[in-house]
């Protein structure tokens, strides 16, 4: 993956073409972003850098109730920009008194002193630094002054949405809408967590499951329902169907997230997981008994299986 150092850990390197955000999802704006950050680095034989921060600035700034849910964590981010061919990912931990640096400040002291810079990538609409005061012109008139570049990639969209992390949780979360939000995300929606024992009731009927655990308390999770995924476990992928909700035929009261995989008969308890959600088949529904549920079972995984035919 790309290389994930922290800043107090970063060495300076003046050949670097960066940009700058949070990048949660790394949806197609960003995609727009990152892809120029690399075509310039090769253009100059520099060192391509995301610097982004951790946790969400929204969970310091302007939390809300619940805080702010993650689409992707910093180790999902991490392999995303590996995909995308960034060489680093720079973290800074942000919290209360980071956020009181003015743009100027956090471009000075930050950017240009401790990670180095000869071109600076922005989006079309970025604001950065105490209070968004920093702008376009901001990173101008310092890449002038310190003697850097700066490029801003043009506004992008998708169909009559404008692409936004905002959008692709409530697809996800609210909707459920898996394949919108891959159509966003130009790649299906991924969750990292670890398999954890369960109640075994699927195994009881025919149908065992993985039980997973999220790696991050925060991350988005799709509405309650039935999936059709795929599965990666010690570095073999492996298709399923994942059934997300509370398991009202068994008068379940907590949400768990569960993957029954085709063709797969091993033990990977405590194993670490990364399930790609392509379809979404059902919502989750309460049968009249179990013989009922083993029918829309099999329907399910008839489906499933046709949906990640070409997958």
């Amino acid at each position: 993956m790309a290389e994930l150092i922290l800043l107090k850990n970063v060495k300076r390197n003046s050949n670097t073409v960066l940009t700058v955000g949070t990048f949660d999802g790394v949806h197609a704006g960003h995609r727009a972003i990152l892809d120029t950050v690399v075509e310039k680095a090769k253009e100059r034989g520099a060192r391509s850098v995301l610097v982004t921060f951790d946790p969400h600035p929204r969970d310091i700034i302007n939390p809300g109730d619940a805080g702010i849910k993650l689409l992707t964590t910093i180790q999902e981010r991490s392999e995303i920009l590996n995909e995308l061919g960034i060489d680093e990912m720079v973290v800074i931990p942000f919290d209360r008194d980071f956020s009181l640096l003015s743009s100027e400040e956090f471009v000075r002291n930050v950017i240009f002193e401790k990670i180095g810079v000869s071109e600076f990538v922005i989006g079309y609409d970025h604001q950065f630094g105490r209070n968004r005061e920093g702008t376009i012109e901001t990173i101008e008139k310092l890449g002038k002054e310190l003697g850097f570049d700066s490029y801003v990639v043009s506004r992008r969209e998708i169909g009559e949405q404008t692409v936004s992390s905002t959008a692709i949780r409530k697809a996800i979360a609210e909707e459920g809408n898996v394949e919108q939000a891959s159509d966003f995300l130009q790649r299906p929606y991924r969750l990292n967590g670890t398999v954890v024992h369960g109640d075994k009731r699927g195994k009881e009927i025919g149908y065992p499951t993985a039980n997973i655990k999220p790696e991050h308390p925060k991350k988005v999770i799709p509405r309650d329902g039935v999936y059709a995924v795929r599965m990666r476990v010690m570095g073999n992928w492996f298709k399923g169907m994942m059934n997300i909700g509370t398991r009202p035929t068994f008068e379940g009261k907590v949400r768990t997230l569960e993957v029954n995989l085709f063709d797969f008969d091993e033990n990977i308890y405590g194993k670490e997981v990364q399930v790609r959600f392509f379809y979404r088949i059902r919502d989750e529904l309460k049968f009249d008994g179990v013989n009922e549920l083993l029918q829309q079972l099999q329907n399910d995984e008839q489906q499933a299986k046709e949906l990640l035919a070409g997958h």
